[in-house]
């Protein structure tokens, strides 16, 4: 070993650098132990300051604080800070208070606030407070060139959003008037009434039913906007519907599932999208989707949706026991809107209502229906009249002539044809029908109705005991034509009511032949041709745009309605007019009149001059239809819009509102 590493081998040498390290290790040792306290003094003062400024953002947000000149966000923000120990304005501690809204970055999606003091979307509290400099930052302050504050100011940011309010709107049929014929023919079953009640009398959660929709369907990684737009066959929401039931298990949800069963079986494989019928405004919050909706008024929103999706006409017939026999069709135009659920501050009132993408509107379906009536009882006309209506036709002779440059001799049996010589003579067939004999005579009867709607027009929110929900509800309107209406006319491409014409009814056909008689007792006619000259026909007023309920628009502010999931608040009763005391005007508006021949089979332009030759026939038609016609659609017009849903009374609106107060979020 050289002399100089024997030198720094020796025991007392290795004795002092073990020291030197030992003493460099302790003093890292210290070092890093008061760093980590340090830092965690200055760790749990950041957390505590945070603390505060959470709970300073959502008090003020959940109590809807705002930014105006009152300064109730900054006032409850500093309430709560002060309960917490934190006093703003006393030893260096601050609180400051914004409203604003958020705005998210397209870029990566993340949320930020922005001040807007109009807004009070989102509240953002920043709380400041210096305390003692680090232990570590005092020892670099002894080499800095400057001096350094002795504390170092800690700020936490907090931005909270209060939980919007919500509004719903739901429409309900009214079973009570329903006409069980009328229920099985749209729905293409056969379900006793009770077995309609119990549909009526069970409500369904929104949000359980979409939660299993979006299973049904097999939708993964979507939300509840995505399910409500989804296509889906109406069998396959009917078993969905059947699902949620099926886990509650009483008595009567196991007939009411029996039934929806049956309604599967007859729905058809026809796609609907469910968001037509439930409108839920765009970034509701989920609580918005804890509401309920009628199983029967669902089943029967999806099936009149259905026939306007197939473009094909519900058929039901009626028999009246000895007065007649009632066929309707029914096509749908609109479906209804069954309920609407969205944040009431997003409606603009600037806007019309079917332009504000945020409104909150339902509607009943938009229909148009043709109801044809046959009424044996009619055939009256054809027994004692007889020859008064012969006697009239005769005196129309040269009316006729005039009329259709015709050389009409009068009607068989007249005295200018008994001399063997060949003349044209009228052959008068009352009440000519292409039905059956045993039917009788068919009046038409086209409805139209345009759907009443309802929407929201304004809200208060005090307190969540305190507020109010405003309403405007629009009258159905109704539109009635009656005649006679080929059922390939009655449901026109267009939707104007006026595109649906009623021709008159035949009661009446001129008929003529041309015959060679001698005393009336030889001779022979050739065959008859139908309304060769002209006829007689019955026309009716029409009814434009009669509203269903008066006023026409009503205004209504509901006090303290029931929270969003509860039974709604219907709104007040208006003056509810019956459908059938509006066709008064149109049954009793009898019209008769002479026409020109139109194709040889039908009625044309009307012949003038004829009035006072029609009188007799007029009082006559008048009474029997007074006394037939008007009863039998008194007694099955009104149950058919009820059956429907088609009529719209402030009654069948449901009202629901949130206020929310004491719900916010941490949202930043």
């Amino acid at each position: 070993m050289s002399p100089l590493n024997h030198c720094f081998a020796m025991p007392h040498r290795q004795r002092g650098a073990i020291g030197l390290v030992a003493a460099l290790t302790l003093g890292l040792a210290l070092l890093f132990t008061v760093t980590v306290l340090d830092s965690g003094r200055l760790y749990l003062e950041k957390r505590s300051l945070q603390r505060i400024a959470d709970m300073a953002a959502l008090e003020a947000a959940s109590r809807k604080g705002n930014c105006n000149s009152a300064a109730t966000a900054s006032l409850y923000a500093t309430q709560s800070a002060t309960r917490n120990g934190f006093i703003p304005d006393t030893d260096g501690r601050t609180l400051n208070t914004l409203c604003g809204t958020l705005s998210v970055n397209a870029a990566d999606g993340r949320r930020a606030f922005v001040a807007n003091a109009a807004s009070t979307d989102a509240i953002r509290v920043v709380a400041s407070h210096g305390v003692p400099r680090s232990i570590a930052a005092g020892v670099a302050a002894l080499f800095s060139s400057g001096p350094q504050p002795a504390n170092v100011q800690l700020s936490a940011t907090a931005v909270a959003a209060a939980t919007p309010p919500l509004a719903q709107l739901s429409i309900r049929n009214v079973l009570a008037t329903a006409s069980l014929p009328i229920l099985n023919s749209i729905a293409k079953t056969n379900i006793d009434l009770l077995g309609w009640q119990g549909l009526a009398n069970i409500n369904l959660n929104l949000l359980s039913y979409l939660d299993r929709l979006k299973t049904d369907l097999n939708l993964t990684a979507v939300g509840y906007t995505q399910v409500l737009s989804a296509n889906a066959t109406v069998s396959q929401l009917i078993q969905t519907a059947i699902n949620v039931l099926q886990t509650n298990g009483t008595l009567s949800t196991s007939a009411t599932i029996l039934n929806l069963q049956a309604l599967k079986a007859a729905a058809g494989s026809t796609t609907v999208v469910l968001g037509d019928l439930i409108k839920v405004q765009g970034g509701t919050d989920l609580a918005g989707l804890n509401s309920t909706v009628n199983v029967f008024d669902l089943i029967s929103s999806l099936t009149q949706m259905a026939n306007k999706k197939n473009g094909i006409t519900a058929n039901s017939q009626i028999n009246v026991l000895g007065i007649g026999q009632i066929t309707t069709q029914l096509k749908v135009i609109e479906p209804p809107q069954l309920s609407a659920i969205g944040d009431p501050r997003k409606v603009n009132p600037a806007l019309a209502v079917a332009d504000d993408p945020n409104r909150i509107y339902v509607r009943t379906a938009q229909t148009r229906m043709l109801v044809s009536v046959n009424l044996p009882l009619l055939d009256i006309l054809n027994k004692p009249p007889v020859n008064a209506v012969t006697k009239l036709v005769g005196n129309l002779t040269s009316v006729l002539n005039n009329a259709l440059t015709l050389n009409i001799a009068g009607v068989v049996g007249d005295v200018t044809c008994l001399l063997g010589a060949k003349c044209l003579v009228t052959d008068p067939w009352i009440l000519p029908s292409s039905s059956s004999s045993l039917l009788g005579p068919r009046i038409d009867l086209s409805l139209s109705l345009a759907g009443g709607e309802a929407y929201v027009t304004g809200y208060t929110c005090n307190s969540n005991t305190d507020k109010s929900l405003s309403v405007r509800t629009n009258a159905s309107l109704l539109n009635a034509r009656l005649g006679l209406i080929d059922s390939a006319a009655a449901f026109p491409a267009s939707t104007d009511p006026a595109a649906v014409i009623a021709q008159p009814l035949p009661i009446v056909d001129i008929g003529t032949q041309t015959c060679t008689q001698l005393l009336n007792l030889l001779g022979s006619c050739t065959a008859r041709v139908p309304f060769a000259g002209g006829g007689i026909g019955m026309s009716f007023n029409t009814l434009n745009n009669a509203l269903l309920t008066s006023p026409a628009s009503v205004n209504t502010t509901i006090n303290m309605p029931a929270e969003i999931g509860q039974p709604p608040t219907r709104l007040p009763a208006a003056a509810y007019v019956k459908s059938s005391t509006l066709l008064d005007g149109v049954v009793s508006g009898v019209n008769i009149n002479v026409y020109k021949p139109l194709n040889g089979n039908a009625l044309g332009s009307l012949i003038s001059g004829t009035g006072t030759l029609l009188n007799t026939l007029l009082g006559l038609v008048d009474q029997q239809v007074e006394l037939l016609l008007k009863p039998l659609l008194t007694s099955v017009l009104d149950p058919l819009l009820d059956t429907l849903g088609l009529t719209l009374n402030p009654t069948d609106v449901g009202a629901n509102l949130s206020c929310n107060f004491g719900q916010a979020t941490l949202v930043i």
